[in-house]
């Protein structure tokens, strides 16, 4: 019977994580066929089986514009769920999330230096033939390096998870308050290109950009798996993860290092996307009643990959050319749902199950 049973639920998990991979699928087709010139799903398929184009022009939308972007899209939307499940299991905390460590803070930081002061150096860049899209990317990458070399500085020194969450809440709220600063000394139109930047953006990545950004998150995802024994073991707390054999100081400094490599990276090439990292674990435990990470990893990489392309192919108007930013559209379709999850289903919760 107990062989029977675990046959069973081996057989449930298994089709369903292939219907979430037919799904994701299907809506990255759909992605790549809608926006502002419809393009019909049939050459949508030709186009990803290399079959020759029945359109030269669609050819050219898809190949250069739609298939990063649709690519883009999956990769962040798996990204930041694993960067909120591996922070709420880490501090025991519902509410956090992948930039809680101030990691976008950061981030913005150093695009806000770039953009308000850095004229000479951007000068400097595009005569040594490096694009400003350039720039941006290593301007946000060395502010998210910044904060993530003092978090993990003050984790070798800090027992106490709980510390080590205020303080990198502070370092965001300082960060955050230096962007405040900045901006008011700086003209409207650094200011509006700032908050261009604020907004979000799945499809400004060239091809060269998503190849190194995919590898990164892509390395990000494998760790999240390896992880996922450990952080089962933080469920049930500290004291019962080190009697397993958890080395809490390791698995707290390869977390922390694992998040801020993916939310650092997704900040750094799409700018900060809000809501999106600390809803994403709660559908997943509520959708499938499961707290177990050896399930939940790769049922939030599919997931969040769907929900990030059913976002941005909302976001696109489909038939017109105005875009709304990505930030809108995941807190305004996202919190209706998580809301709803949540009505329906009170008695949920965050202890470890199989």
């Amino acid at each position: 019977m107990i062989t029977q049973y675990f046959d069973t639920s081996i057989t449930k998990w298994r089709q369903l994580f292939v219907g979430l991979g037919l799904l994701l699928l299907v809506l990255f087709a759909l992605n790549i066929s809608l926006g502002s010139v419809a393009i019909p799903l049939s050459s949508v398929i030709d186009f990803i089986l290399l079959r020759p184009p029945e359109d030269n022009s669609w050819h050219l939308i898809m190949a250069k514009f739609r298939l990063p972007k649709a690519l883009t899209a999956t990769l962040v939307g798996g990204g930041l769920g694993i960067c909120g499940l591996q922070m709420q299991t880490l501090f025991r905390n519902p509410m956090a999330g992948p930039f809680i460590l101030g990691i976008s803070s950061g981030s913005g930081l150093g695009v806000a230096l770039v953009i308000f002061l850095g004229v000479e150096a951007g000068l400097l860049f595009e005569l040594s033939g490096i694009a400003r899209s350039w720039i941006m990317v290593c301007a946000a990458a060395l502010g998210s390096f910044g904060v993530l070399l003092a978090i993990i500085l003050a984790s070798a020194r800090l027992k106490d998870s709980v510390t080590l969450l205020i303080l990198g809440l502070m370092l965001g709220a300082a960060s955050s308050a230096l962007i405040s600063i900045l901006q008011y000394f700086s003209q409207a139109t650094n200011i509006q290109a700032y908050m261009m930047w604020s907004f979000g953006s799945l499809g400004s990545l060239s091809w060269n950009e998503l190849m190194i950004f995919s590898v990164i998150i892509i390395i990000g995802m494998i760790m999240s798996i390896g992880l996922s024994k450990s952080l089962n073991a933080l469920l049930l707390g500290a004291n019962y993860a080190e009697s397993m054999g958890v080395d809490l100081k390791i698995i707290r400094l390869m977390i922390i290092i694992n998040t801020s490599l993916l939310a650092g990276t997704i900040t750094a090439f799409c700018g900060p996307i809000a809501f999106f990292g600390l809803a994403m674990p709660h559908i997943a435990r509520m959708l499938f009643n499961t707290t177990n990470h050896l399930l939940l990893t790769p049922l939030i990489i599919l997931i969040g990959g769907i929900l990030m392309l059913l976002f941005d192919t909302v976001s696109q108007l489909p038939s017109m050319e105005a875009t709304l930013p990505i930030n809108a559209v995941t807190a305004l379709l996202g919190a209706p749902f998580v809301v709803y999850l949540l009505l329906r289903k009170r008695n949920i919760h965050y202890t470890f199950d199989k």
